[in-house]
């Protein structure tokens, strides 16, 4: 307006270098903010933005850039690392883990312990659960979060008792669903050998106080019978009849009596003398020991041991006692097989215990007796006592192992004892 063009020719080069030096610092910072949200997004918190060798006005954002990265690499590693623990102490526990996305039964995750558990390598949701086990699956669909629940694992030839528990939680919209698995079999086991043995104990002890007097009484009535038969007419054959009664009831309270005193028996060990043996001096011992038995039978014996340096630590007179109730169960269920064989095998098991089995091809039995022949007073036998797998059991509880059975009928059975 004061006509001054000389400094306005002066002024708008100026003017417009300072607006296209803005705008490219402008471009140049958009680029810059560009390569952080990139490296944000795909959480490529390693770059660095040089702030040395950048323009004076892009130093403090390049230095903020390179502060927010090194705060989300040190999140980024703490959590990497707590995840990284989790997972090891998930696969280090006992207790099988599956989570799943409660709307769909996708399996999120599944830990080593519940594969080994289930026997299976990978489910792809928990639907596909319901073919394998459709009891187990129903347990699981109807088990609600915070609450606890016992249930039965059936696989192709055995059964676990499992306990099931289950919580739930939500993220990004989403409800998970996570249940643990705790094998209790070994726990219902002990509880339930603590309690057989108490019920023996009362009543062995009520049995003999009960039957004694009266075997012995029988005994004095037919002794005083007998003093007093002479003297009596026994024209109608009274005295006959009076004397096979007392028999009979001498007889019976014997057996009784003795009853008791075999299933007294089942109290009687409660400690071990341990001390370590090469399996294939224990195979040994057995197969001399019944050689003649199985020869006389025409029994064909079979030992599988791969690795003859296999030791246990036993009590080695009471696990000999197991491997005999067992191939003495063996001979009696290949009686009636035209080609009667025993496999006697042993081997470490994936759990790095140590199995001794010993399998038949014999008649198998069927499902339903599977839960019952280790339990004292049953027996598939006419003549059996019940004591030979309760024994045998608690011989194995009391080396903090176990036994199980295996076996399908018209095929054969198969016995497992894990150390």
């Amino acid at each position: 307006m004061k006509q001054w063009y000389v400094y306005l020719f002066i002024a708008v080069p100026v003017i417009i270098y300072q607006v296209v030096d803005i705008f490219r610092l402008q471009r140049k910072a958009h680029a810059e903010l560009g390569e952080f949200v990139e490296s944000v997004h795909y959480r490529d918190f390693s770059r660095y933005f040089d702030v040395k060798h950048a323009p004076t006005d892009l130093q403090p954002l390049r230095k903020g850039f390179n502060e927010i990265n090194t705060t989300f690499k040190v999140i980024s590693k703490e959590k990497e690392t707590q995840y990284q623990y989790l997972q090891k102490i998930l696969e280090l526990v006992d207790t099988g883990i599956l989570s799943y996305e409660e709307k769909t039964g996708l399996v999120v995750w599944m830990n080593e312990s519940l594969k080994r558990m289930m026997q299976v390598p990978y489910l792809k949701t928990i639907h596909s659960l319901a073919r394998r086990d459709e009891g187990l699956y129903n347990d699981i669909m109807d088990l609600k979060p915070g609450a606890n629940k016992i249930a039965s694992a059936h696989f192709e030839r055995s059964s676990l008792k499992i306990l099931l528990s289950a919580t739930a939680f939500q993220t990004e919209g989403k409800i998970y669903k996570l249940i643990a698995f705790q094998n209790v079999n070994e726990a219902l086991d002990e509880t339930e050998s603590k309690a057989w043995q108490k019920l023996l104990s009362v009543m062995t002890h009520e049995i003999m106080n009960s039957v004694a007097p009266i075997s012995s009484l029988a005994e004095t009535l037919k002794h005083r019978l007998q003093q007093t038969v002479s003297s009596f007419n026994d024209d109608a054959g009274s005295l006959d009849d009076l004397e096979l009664g007392i028999d009979t009831i001498k007889r019976r309270s014997e057996g009784l009596l003795k009853f008791a005193e075999t299933y007294r028996n089942l109290n009687k060990i409660t400690t071990l003398n341990l001390k370590r043996v090469y399996v294939r001096d224990l195979f040994g011992n057995l197969l001399q020991l019944m050689q003649p038995t199985l020869e006389q039978k025409n029994i064909d014996l079979e030992t599988i041991l791969k690795d003859t340096e296999l030791q246990l630590e036993i009590d080695t007179n009471l696990v000999e006692q197991v491997l005999i109730n067992l191939v003495v169960n063996a001979i009696e269920a290949i009686k009636d097989n035209p080609n009667p064989k025993i496999v006697l095998s042993a081997y470490v098991a994936s759990n790095h215990k140590t199995v001794i089995k010993i399998a038949d091809n014999g008649n198998g039995m069927p499902p339903e007796l599977l839960d019952k022949i280790f339990v004292p007073f049953f027996s598939t036998k006419k003549n059996g006592s019940g004591i030979g797998l309760s024994l045998c059991k608690q011989i194995m509880m009391l080396h903090r192992g176990n036994i199980h059975v295996q076996s399908v009928e018209g095929e054969g059975t198969a016995f497992f004892l894990q150390f």
